[in-house]
């Protein structure tokens, strides 16, 4: 299995997020990549490359050209209000229910298109968010050329990107510009979300859809981060009514309750009969994850691996959540390792 790095990923170096009304420091380090690459290194999985250079195409087959030049131009725009001594771009005002979105001044602009107060802005970071795009195009390739897995090690993570809309972390949906590619090659994609939040850019993206599969098991939004999507009773819309499925699970859900949400889930993408998987691969369901709130343990990240290969499906893992750092490579590793040896 080859695992793509997106090298200009440290760029993306903020110290900082807002949570629960306090500045607190950030747990979207750079040294999360480093961990995991590694344990993949320490495992031998499989070469370890580049990514390819896209353009902006694929970028923008997911998401809005408007949102897009936002979040290329937002550190200029920063500076040039703020000057260069400030370290952080931060959305401090929303446009709320009865208020104009506007882009006429940065703040503006970074409120109309972020949805928290966790999601900085610094000097790398639109050059880390293309790369992680590449990462994940550049891996889709490998499988579109009937390789049977690849990894991308993308950071900043993607799964929280909607067409217009970034936070948790996330600029560009790296997994779903990833299935874009592989639908824009003529393949049926299932997306199944491992991650202990639910990918509400990916659901957004393609929820009118029926040519790609959503499925997502996550901790219940009525507790847990993003709030306001992610629950079972969303199931697509239009064309795409009865292609998305959501598996919310409760606080402190451990391996014995994850696993049949794990097996509905496979069910229901088996059902799809889709040529081609892609698995946004989150372990901030680990016990102890400082941003988490589910009980899995080390074995239990084996068993997710072997399950997933059980699918028979060449897949497209793309690195999303996981905050623990003592455990976050080897939870990762297992999951891949188990995986190939499936």
């Amino acid at each position: 299995m080859k695992t793509v790095v997106t090298p200009l990923h440290e760029g993306h170096a903020h110290t900082h997020e807002f949570e629960g009304g306090q500045l607190i420091p950030a747990k979207d380090v750079p040294r999360r990549a480093a961990l995991v690459l590694d344990a993949v290194r320490a495992r031998g999985l499989g070469p370890i490359v580049e990514p390819a250079h896209f353009g902006m195409e694929p970028i923008l087959r997911v998401h809005g050209a408007e949102f897009v030049h936002v979040l290329e131009q937002a550190w200029a725009r920063w500076v040039a209000k703020y000057g260069y001594d400030v370290r952080e771009a931060f959305p401090s005002a929303w446009p709320a229910k009865g208020m104009r979105p506007s882009t006429l001044d940065i703040e503006a602009a970074l409120g109309t298109y972020c949805f928290d107060t966790a999601t900085p802005i610094v000097a790398g970071t639109w050059a880390a968010a293309r790369q992680a795009a590449d990462a994940g195009l550049t891996a889709a390739q490998f499988v579109l050329r009937g390789e049977r897995a690849a990894f991308a090690l993308t950071r900043p993570p993607g799964h929280h990107a909607g067409p217009e809309l970034y936070g948790g972390y996330c600029f560009l949906n790296n997994a779903a510009i990833a299935a874009q590619s592989m639908a824009d090659q003529g393949r049926r994609v299932a997306i199944l979300d491992v991650d202990m939040h639910h990918g509400n850019g990916t659901q957004s993206i393609f929820y009118d859809r029926d040519d790609v599969l959503t499925v997502s098991i996550h901790g219940d939004p009525a507790h847990y981060y993003p709030h306001f999507l992610g629950f079972a009773d969303e199931t697509g819309a239009g064309a795409g009514d009865g292609f998305n499925l959501n598996l919310p699970l409760p606080v402190g859900a451990a391996w014995g309750g994850w696993a049949p949400a794990l097996e509905a889930a496979l069910a229901r993408v088996a059902a799809f009969a889709p040529d081609m998987l892609v698995v946004p691969l989150g372990v901030d369901t680990h016990l102890g994850d400082p941003a988490g709130g589910f009980r899995l343990e080390g074995a239990d990240y084996k068993r997710m691996g072997a399950a997933l290969a059980r699918a028979n499906l060449p897949t497209l893992f793309t690195m999303e959540g996981g905050y623990r750092l003592d455990t976050l490579g080897s939870a990762v590793a297992d999951v891949l390792t188990a995986f190939e040896g499936g």
